[in-house]
């Protein structure tokens, strides 16, 4: 018997389907993720191949017991990654990609669960006006949470990275409530803070009817207050990063805050459904943005 023939196998891990997940289910975060270097762009496709699994899982067809039993896999997954002592080995193949990222970056298990409660938040749903301390604790599971993912990939792990994972999770979550409130209403859904639809005189009793009400555009444009300040905060925190190492930072902001610029100059009658305008960035246009961050 070989010395070869007595090691334990290592599961074969499918890099390029992970890749090609990310490429097709978001090319926004592809072509900001590519310009890394491969051993921290296979992290980052990981990170993103597990958010993407989860969220599939809340926002599918199927009946809430499922979706908690399918929650709850992953939970013990991810605690099995990070225990290999006591628990049993990681079984899915997405869960066995994170093995080398969480070694190598020191990634946090508190927000890799974070993640999954997020989309418990949606699975157990659907949501409709949560207060604005709920929305927060929202934005910060289903999107700052990955940020700071993110952050310990790239090298920004400590304080300055966290500020920037703080507020660009944010920017970004309302940047995609704002753009999709139209989407989510016809699946019964309305992420817009219930004080704001307080203030505007606004109903909740029916997502669908929200965006007809005459001060919807008020409350629209009033939450895409909050994204830009959090940009401007996004911004600020990146000026104190090494730049060379946040340059996929610098290409999401760029990205989803010309966005959420070209949906501020819609019309009031427009934003009831902002997906139907064809000003939004196109995937042309994230490629330059891409190019541009790195030759800056």
């Amino acid at each position: 018997m070989t010395v070869s023939s007595c090691k334990t196998s290592e599961p074969v891990i499918d890099r390029e389907r992970i890749a090609d997940l990310v490429k097709k289910a978001s090319s926004s975060f592809y072509w900001a993720m590519r310009i890394l270097r491969k051993p921290k762009r296979e992290a980052i496709f990981a990170v993103y191949a597990f958010c993407r699994a989860v969220d599939d899982v809340a926002d599918g067809p199927i009946k809430l017991e499922v979706k908690h039993s399918a929650l709850a896999s992953w939970r013990n997954e991810i605690n099995a990654l990070f225990d290999e002592a006591s628990s049993p080995a990681p079984k899915f193949s997405i869960v066995q990609a994170l093995k080398q990222p969480v070694n190598d970056f020191n990634l946090r298990k508190e927000d890799f669960l974070a993640v999954i409660d997020g989309m418990q938040m949606d699975a157990d749903g659907p949501v409709i006006a949560p207060s604005h301390a709920e929305l927060d604790l929202y934005c910060d599971r289903v999107a700052a949470a990955v940020g700071r993912l993110c952050v310990g990939i790239f090298g920004e792990p400590g304080e300055k990275g966290l500020n920037v994972a703080y507020h660009q999770g944010r920017a970004l979550q309302l940047t995609n409530i704002l753009r999709d409130v139209g989407e989510d209403a016809s699946d019964g859904r309305l992420y817009l803070p219930k004080e704001y639809l307080k203030a505007h005189n606004i109903s909740a009793n029916d997502p669908a009817l929200v965006m007809g009400q005459p001060g919807f555009a008020a409350l629209w444009r009033q939450l895409a207050d909050d994204a830009e300040q959090h940009y401007a905060k996004t911004y600020a925190g990146l000026a104190q990063c090494d730049r060379r190492k946040m340059r996929a930072s610098y290409i999401m902001a760029d990205i989803y805050h010309l966005n959420l610029t070209r949906m501020k100059a819609l019309s009031d009658a427009q934003l009831a459904d902002p997906l139907l305008n064809k000003r939004l960035v196109g995937k042309f246009e994230k490629l330059v943005i891409a190019l541009k961050s790195v030759w800056a």
